[in-house]
């Protein structure tokens, strides 16, 4: 425990003057004391969804000290509302509030919103504050951490945004206990993903401990988390806008990506489709004879015991897979490149897989 009361882990992302804290516990919505110094001024701008908004939209407002300025925008929930058009909405909100450039944006809900939020604070008048507070484990242990901010397009996914990094991030694990089985699952997608690039013991400790996770046991759910953030803190310190090592964060993504731009954003879960192509890359690291067949094994089923598919979708083609991965972001001139396993806990970026294997392995790859 640290010396403020509730807050099990606090965290630094080192950016040197634009570092910031990440602070886990229980109860911490709702707390001004944790909030207030990370507010740029008296005007604050709190973006959540409809689903989000009954559960803890009053809570976190009602926490924020009287002498502030505190206005609210409700979006709709869902992956296929992640468009310029709902951070318009923002940006209007902001505009017709007269909001100036000390005002600060609270993103409350999941990656959807802070995404979005994080995108209308780094264009509005070029760059306001924003504060993160998510309350999904895949918010919380990823896209609320490190700045990736944006929209999608319908042909790809996140290829409109911006870096801007959060002035803090407050992680309340009690959001978990209203978060469907199926949003759980897709969080913990990420959570495996740390283990597969950095940390095999961390993957043997996910292992161990996947059905109390699944159970969101307090303690056990706080240490997925911690040791999550701390991995994804550390990468991002080494490489904030993604030039090198941060790439790796991206394992499963270019096939995931694909599968959610081709299935219709927000009929695969994120985390699902991350799943699905953490099992695809899984399956050509060992192809390629890059680890054992064992390893691969192994992997697909800690993939399926956090209740995640480890199959592509019927009816999406090697051909509709790879006009999707074409337009990944890690691509260089017209070279793919993969995030692969060299062994479990360690990662690469690889643009030298042979076009054939991997359209043989999309061609076999089993589908549901």
């Amino acid at each position: 425990m640290t010396a403020v009361e509730g807050v099990q882990r606090t965290l630094e992302v080192a950016l040197g003057e634009r570092s910031y804290p990440i602070l886990i516990g229980t109860g911490l919505v709702g707390r001004p004391d944790l909030l207030t110094p990370y507010l740029a001024g008296q005007q604050v701008m709190v973006v959540t969804n409809e689903t989000i908004a009954p559960l803890y939209l009053a809570r976190l407002c009602d926490g924020l000290p009287d002498d502030l300025e505190v206005r609210t925008v409700v979006l709709p929930d869902g992956e296929q509302y992640k468009t310029i058009e709902q951070v318009e909405r923002i940006w209007n909100a902001l505009l017709e509030a007269g909001f100036n450039r000390r005002c600060t944006l609270i993103a409350l809900g999941g990656g959807v919103i802070g995404d979005m939020v994080g995108y209308a604070a780094a264009a509005y008048q070029r760059g306001v504050a924003f504060i993160q507070v998510p309350t999904t484990l895949l918010s919380q242990v990823d896209s609320s951490v490190g700045g990736k901010t944006g929209v999608n397009h319908p042909l790809g996914k996140n290829m409109i945004g911006a870096f801007w990094q959060p002035k803090a991030v407050l992680v309340d694990i009690g959001t978990l206990t209203t978060l469907p089985a199926r949003e759980l699952s897709a969080g913990l997608a990420e959570v495996i993903k740390y283990g597969f690039i950095r940390d095999e013991t961390f993957l043997a400790w996910l292992e161990a401990n996947m059905a109390a996770l699944r159970r969101v046991e307090p303690e056990v759910i706080a240490e997925a988390i911690a040791r999550s953030c701390l991995i994804k803190a550390d990468i991002v310190a080494e490489d904030e806008t993604e030039q090198g090592v941060r790439a790796l964060l991206n394992l499963g993504h270019t096939f995931g990506h694909a599968i959610e731009a081709h299935q219709g954003y927000g009929n695969w879960l994120h985390g699902e489709a991350v799943g699905a192509g953490m099992a695809m890359a899984a399956t050509l690291s060992q192809a390629l004879g890059w680890i054992s067949t064992e390893d691969c094994e192994r992997s697909l089923a800690l993939i399926e015991s956090a209740d995640l598919p480890v199959h592509a979708p019927a009816g999406m083609s090697s051909d509709d897979f790879l006009a999707r991965m074409r337009l990944d972001k890690k691509n260089i001139d017209t070279r793919l490149r993969l995030v692969l396993l060299e062994a479990l806990g360690s990662a690469c970026v690889s643009d030298a897989v042979p076009p054939d294997q991997l359209t043989s392995l999309l061609d076999r790859y089993p589908r549901r």
